[in-house]
């Protein structure tokens, strides 16, 4: 499920490196690697600790007798620790309500028994091979190694009881579906990204703090114009994160990011009890990127007009004719009702629809449509993607992966989780802190060989409509948000919720603003009715939250013609418009100040 970004986590999309460059110490030696004398604090740590780990779990029980069974040793273990600091400020209405600085290490510890073909992990216990745990703040390597020995010894014990569920289960259930192993075998990677010096832990990460409170309150006091905008919030966060990954396999990976975010939020409700709200979301790889202060107070201005546009539209009724998704619309669409189901986890499972896994090599959407997903990707068209990074969650390299082309169905994303058909990551295993990776998005990026301009996509879609006898056709000018049902006990139905809808009448009236559209439908129906394509594609940036957790990702794609597509309305909602006016209305109306 994508989301806008209204509440931002820490993980960012900057790599530390120009395009073009490369780690630095890159290498696929399956041994060991010696410790580097002028590794970080934490990464020492982190090797001594695996080390004596993988040598001293397992075996005999200290203490027992000769007769006591032995203990398994592990296979497989990782750590991966994100080291992070964020600044975050926020303002309401023209005035600050929020000022936040914060600083966190968190690690992520995974530990396998049994081995690649069927370990503690199988099936429903994917989770028992995690465990999650705060670290000092310092470099003080005899806290660091503590707390690290505390969370392996704690996820050795989890591990241990999965793998007898594991077996046990075996024993009385019905042969699988799927009977891939459980973990893939991957060259290890050792690399280290070097960090940009303006983003080092030396570097403050805003510099120019009373410069932005100023823009925050003069954007925020955009709204006390509209006494119909009853809630907004315009919030600023910036972070710096380093990430590190060591494994059992002789992984050593270290990388660092930079995220800068503005995000714009209000909410009104029209007077039958309807919440409407925008988002607007800006994004860049430092702050001095974002946009100027007069490009900011447009969008603002603009934001608010159409909310009290939105208060007095029409209610849609249900709809089932053609439609254009604009370009950010269409790249949120193809996210929820594409991407989740071409994610590897997906094909495999007693309880996962499997909605595309036995069509392979076989045509599901136009063959004018192509799909890549490419984390390696850095910008679009000079907008930064949330989507990239340069080795995901498990130590892979990211890897850009075309899933269809022509519209015929080519591969997965996959992490770390083989399934029937492919045996190896292709650099997708992707999680936020606490959770165990799988494979996800990135940066979805959708591609056309039949694109018209704009304006002829427009007369296309009043043609269309009117030889289906519409009077109307929907323009889905923007895009909120939406999920996508892939368990098998569901249907295998999405739902996308838009914020900016419009009639585009046949007999060339007005454009008409309505409210209260929900786009709802069935995957392999919706993806084979799209028509045309936009020549001008458009970038969403948003945060996905899936099993592995939120993780940021980016869609990229033109303007969508579909032949049909099916609208519901909206949940209407019973609460009444503030009952009372702002109090900056009552004394405009009473001629005091």
């Amino acid at each position: 499920m994508v989301a806008p970004l209204v509440a931002v986590g820490t993980a960012g999309a900057w790599s530390g490196v120009k395009s073009g460059d490369k780690p630095s110490n890159v290498s696929a030696d399956s041994g060991k690697p010696a410790q580097a004398a002028n590794d970080p604090v934490l990464m020492q740590v982190m090797q001594s600790e695996l080390t004596r780990a993988m040598s001293s779990l397992g075996g005999a029980p200290a203490g027992a007798g000769a007769k006591a069974q032995p203990q398994p040793r592990p296979y497989f273990i990782s750590y991966e620790i994100s080291d992070a600091e964020n600044v975050s400020l926020a303002a309401e209405f023209g005035a600050l309500v929020d000022d936040t600085s914060s600083r966190r290490r968190v690690a992520d510890v995974q530990v396998r028994l049994g081995s690649g073909a069927e370990d503690n992990t199988h099936g429903t216990h994917r989770n028992s091979g995690l465990t999650t745990m705060p670290l000092p703040l310092t470099d003080d390597k005899t806290a660091l190694a503590r707390s690290l020995w505390f969370a392996t010894n704690r996820g050795y014990g989890r591990a241990l009881d999965s793998l007898l569920q594991v077996k046990t289960e075996q024993q009385v259930r019905a042969k699988e579906e799927d009977s891939s192993p459980d973990f893939s075998s991957e060259k290890p990677v050792e690399a280290t990204v070097p960090v940009d010096p303006r983003f080092s832990p030396s570097a403050p990460l805003l510099t120019d703090k009373a410069s932005w409170e100023s823009r925050l309150r003069e954007l925020s006091g955009i709204f006390k114009q509209y006494p119909d905008v009853f809630y907004n919030n315009v919030g600023l966060q910036a972070s710096n994160e380093t990430d590190y990954f060591v494994s059992s396999e002789g992984a050593r990976v270290s990388t660092p990011s930079h995220v800068a975010r503005l995000v714009i939020v209000a909410r009104t409700r029209a007077a039958d009890g309807m919440d409407l709200y925008r988002v607007e979301t800006f994004e860049s790889d430092e702050l001095g990127r974002l946009p100027d202060q007069k490009t900011l107070l447009a969008k603002t201005e603009e934001m608010a007009k159409n909310l009290e546009a939105l208060r007095v539209a029409p209610i849609t009724e249900p709809f089932d004719g053609p439609a254009i998704l604009s370009g950010r619309a269409s790249a949120v669409f193809f996210h929820e009702v594409l991407g989740h189901r071409l994610e590897g986890q997906r094909q495999r499972g007693d309880e996962e629809g499997q909605t595309f896994t036995k069509l392979l090599d076989k045509p599901i959407m136009p063959s004018f449509i192509s799909v890549a997903d490419d984390p390696t990707l850095k910008n679009f068209d000079g907008i930064a993607l949330s989507g990239h990074y340069l080795y995901d969650d498990e130590g892979q390299p990211a890897q850009r992966v075309e899933l269809i082309k022509n519209g015929v169905l080519e591969t997965f994303l996959m992490s770390r989780l083989p399934i029937a058909s492919f045996s190896n990551s292709n650099g997708h295993g992707r999680a936020e802190s606490g959770h165990m990776p799988t494979g996800r998005q990135g940066n979805l990026i959708v591609s056309s060989s039949r694109t018209v301009p704009d304006s002829d996509l427009r007369e296309m879609l009043k043609a269309e409509a009117k030889k289906q006898g519409k009077a109307y056709g929907l323009y889905f000018e923007d895009i909120s948000s939406g999920f996508a049902v892939t368990t098998r006990r569901s249907p295998q139905a999405f739902s996308v919720v838009p914020l900016v809808v419009y009639r585009v009448y046949v007999d060339g009236r007005p454009d008409e603003l309505v409210r209260g559209v929900s786009i709802v439908g069935t995957p392999q129906t919706a993806l084979k009715d799209i028509v045309a394509t936009g020549d001008k594609p458009d970038v969403f940036n948003g945060i996905c939250g899936a099993e592995s957790g939120s993780i940021p990702v980016s869609a990229v794609a033109p303007a969508m013609l579909l032949s049909k597509i099916e609208t519901q309305r909206q949940a209407q909602g019973t609460a009444r418009p503030p009952i009372v006016p702002p109090p900056s209305a009552v004394a405009a109306a009473d001629g005091s100040k």
